[in-house]
């Protein structure tokens, strides 16, 4: 978790200190422009000077707002509220997941000292102070030992599928805005060639600028359906990633557990 702060932090100041070089670049250019325009002014006639300078060039977040505008407000917008409900989520999961990761060997020494200092009860003590699923797994299969290891290893069994449930929840909802957002893309891009061709029919004749509005709109909701869908797959592969990782370390875990408590026994 402190990680994953420590490397959004990261990544928050890199990108603050990018603006300002940019917007100090920019103003060097700037003032640069302006003097030798300044220069340029006082050589040319004064006809040449009543001409109007050119327009400069949008930012990427004007021409973002300005495409997404174009677009149009229907499919654009439902493109747009899921990648907030998908990062929602994703966000959601990765600080869930952050939380339960557990230094399985660390928690696994100190099961093991218990087990052998204090027995059982100081086993179970040390897995109630530690937050994790495979502190809470630990936990039942040593509350079952009494009953004899068979019984322990069947509550470290059905308990750890509870524990990749949790893992896993809601993550099947990133995978449906995944396949969401380009299909409402398409959809709006079909919707807009449709819409130019009833222009062409309601002309009677096909002239570029009748049917350019209507496919360029078509055009923008597959790219920002593609966007979406390419942002929340990285997401989505993170997260799959890490309860892989996880569930990886509650087996070996579990395996360990059942080990200890039969050198226990004997």
């Amino acid at each position: 978790m402190k990680r994953f702060f420590s490397l959004t932090v990261l990544v928050l100041c890199l990108m603050a200190s990018a603006t300002m070089v940019a917007q100090e670049t920019e103003s060097q250019e700037s003032d640069t422009l302006v003097v030798q325009e300044t220069e340029a002014a006082s050589e040319v006639p004064a006809e040449m000077a009543q001409e109007e300078p050119q327009p400069q060039k949008a930012g990427f977040t004007q021409e973002l707002k300005k495409r997404f505008i174009e677009g149009g407000p229907g499919f654009m917008g439902i493109v747009l509220l899921c990648l907030i409900l998908g990062l929602a989520i994703a966000i959601e999961r990765i600080i869930f997941l952050n939380l339960s990761t557990t230094n399985t060997a660390k928690l696994t020494s100190s099961v093991e000292e218990a087990l052998q200092s204090g027995g059982v009860e100081a086993a179970k003590e040390v897995c109630r102070n530690t937050k994790g699923p495979v502190a809470s797994i630990f936990y039942q299969g040593l509350d079952r030992s009494g009953e004899g290891v068979e019984s322990a290893e069947k509550a470290v069994v059905a308990y750890g599928g509870v524990q990749m449930g949790q893992l896993e929840k809601n993550v099947s909802w990133i995978s449906l805005f995944i396949a969401l957002a380009p299909m409402l893309g398409f959809m709006g891009t079909v919707i807009g060639m449709i819409q130019a061709f009833d222009k062409i029919e309601a002309a009677g004749d096909m002239q570029p600028s009748l049917v350019a509005g209507g496919i360029k709109v078509a055009l923008l909701t597959t790219v920002f359906g593609l966007i979406v869908a390419i942002i929340l797959q990285i997401f989505y592969n993170y997260i799959i990633a890490k309860i892989d990782s996880i569930v990886n370390d509650m087996e070996d875990a579990s395996i360990t557990l059942i080990d200890l408590l039969a050198a226990n026994q004997k």
